[in-house]
This record gives structure tokens, sequence and C-alpha cells, in this order.
């Protein structure tokens, strides 16, 4: 079997997702994406069982899945979900000494996330999830194009 595309290309797909991402935050440096993308990460899989966060991991590109499950502490009970505004306070109080999260981190997120991968795929997982984890990954877009995959 050869080597998965994810893994000889995940610089490469790392540094688009990161720089689309920290354009539509408007942030200034890496590491305030880092932590705006990790806080968002932690708010959604705060929601998920176990089994609900690997499928969701399986489909995301390899250094964005690493981000996503580092440090996980799976509960017994995910939390509920809330409305998009109260999980972006919550994302805010992630290492909040060290936190510039803006308002629109999770639909940023979700926006760079969606141009880094299969949407299929990743569509297909949510619907698994219900429809609390789509509205939660949902980016509101005119042209559908906007959306389409960077790297292939």
């Amino acid at each position: 079997m050869p080597m998965p595309w994810t893994y000889r290309h995940a610089s490469r797909e790392f540094r688009a997702f990161l720089d689309d991402a920290k354009e539509r935050m408007s942030l200034e440096s890496d590491n305030m994406t880092y932590t705006a993308v990790d806080a968002v990460f932690q708010v959604f899989r705060r929601r998920l069982t176990a089994q609900q966060g690997l499928d969701f991991a399986s489909v995301l590109p390899s250094v964005t899945r690493a981000m996503f499950v580092k440090n996980w502490q799976v509960e017994d009970h995910p939390a509920s979900f809330e409305d998009r505004d109260t999980m972006t306070i919550e994302a805010k109080r992630v290492r909040v000494n060290h936190n510039l999260t803006p308002d629109n981190a999770i639909e940023a997120t979700a926006w760079a996330l969606r141009r880094s991968l299969d949407q299929r795929d990743l569509n297909r997982v949510l619907k698994r999830i219900g429809p609390d984890a789509e509205a939660f990954w949902h980016v509101q877009v005119s042209d559908p194009r906007e959306l389409e995959q960077r790297i292939v």
C-alpha cells in the first residue's frame, strides 16, 4: 500500500489550513491562530463520545487530526451543544492568558477546515454524529466554490 497522501504532504496541508484560518480570523501570527483553532477543537470534542471523536478525526488531514486528539481527556458524558456564541465564549476561555480567539473563531476554523479536506467525508461523519455537529461546522457562503478543497 502506498503512503497516504496526507502523510507525505502533511506540512503543505497544514500550512494551507493555518494560513486560511489566520486570514479568516484576521490574526497576526501562527501561534495566535493555532491557539484559536485548538480551542475550537477542544470545544467541539467535549461534546463527542470517544467513538464520534475518532470518526471525526479519521477524516481530518494528518496534522489537524493530531491537534484534535492531543491531550483529549475523554469524558463519560459529553457536554451538550450550545449556540455558537456560547461555544465561542467557551473557546475564548481555553488558555485564557494566551488566547486572542476572535468572535468568528468557530466559523473561521470551519471555513479553513472545509477547504482542507474532502467535504463529502466530513459531511458523512457529521451527519452520523447529528444535527448539532453539522451546525457547529456549518459555513454560510454565497459561492460554494469558496469552500473547494485547496490541496488535492
